[in-house]
């Protein structure tokens, strides 16, 4: 029986790897591809055809990498596909390119000159950034960078690793902002998960080392004091 399964598993592998093997790969941007619903609807265009085998999409970069099969497709027949959509037309991806990128983060720790200054040396340090803009009053930073070089992740690591809990900024009258306290042990990627999954919860980050939740939320959905009462329904030991 073990030999059995050991040859079915290894005529897996020798399948998989002539499928990688015969897979050729395009990738190409798509400038008007900005945000998840759009990447669907390239999706759908593209698997129509039996010969694109798998897709790999970075919104940042408005790109996305076809791997296909070329005894099935070739790349003018996928650059036709996104053409023949109207509003997803492919253009050539040049990865030395510099492709500006804008984000703005809730920062409700930045509360001195000297707060923003820290945040501006350690992001400056960053490849990539292009600018750093800390608004004190308002408890936001509006960052520009090159999505070439560097992603809205790994800045919002870096706010983390420098003692701050960045969430989402919108300019908005509809969305509000959150700040609890949060024990370290809880501050799990699972536990997050959940909090997102809460009614009106647009964005959520922790910082362990700080104690701290920060929340972004939609205020015709939800309250601070609802927030605060769906965690802690959840189990969660989360406080003002």
């Amino acid at each position: 029986m073990l030999k059995r399964i050991l040859s079915v598993f290894s005529f897996l592998i020798v399948v998989n790897a002539a499928m990688a093997a015969s897979a050729d790969t395009l990738v190409v941007r798509i400038k008007a591809m900005r945000c998840e619903e759009c990447a669907n609807a390239v999706s759908n265009a593209l698997r129509k055809n039996a010969g694109v085998q798998d897709l790999t999409f970075n919104l940042e970069r408005r790109t996305v990498a076809v791997a296909f099969d070329p005894a099935k497709i070739n790349t003018d027949s996928i650059c036709a596909i996104l053409t023949a959509t109207g509003r997803y037309k492919p253009s050539t991806y040049d990865p030395k390119e510099k492709i500006r990128r804008g984000m703005g983060l809730k920062a409700e720790e930045m509360k001195t000159e000297a707060d923003a200054e820290f945040i501006k040396k350690n992001l400056y340090e960053m490849v990539g950034m292009d600018s750093v803009g800390p608004n004190l009053a308002k408890g936001y930073i509006f960052v520009r960078y090159d999505a070439n070089k560097t992603t809205k992740a790994t800045i919002r690591q870096k706010l983390l690793d420098i003692g701050f809990t960045p969430v989402s900024y919108y300019t908005s009258n509809i969305i509000s902002f959150a700040y609890f306290k949060m024990p370290a042990e809880a501050a799990t990627e699972e536990n997050l998960e959940l909090i997102l999954g809460l009614d009106g919860v647009e964005d959520v980050n922790a910082n362990p080392a700080r104690g701290s939740l920060a929340i972004t939320y939609v205020n015709n959905q939800t309250t601070e004091e609802k927030l605060l009462s769906d965690i802690q329904a959840e189990g969660l030991k989360v406080s003002k």
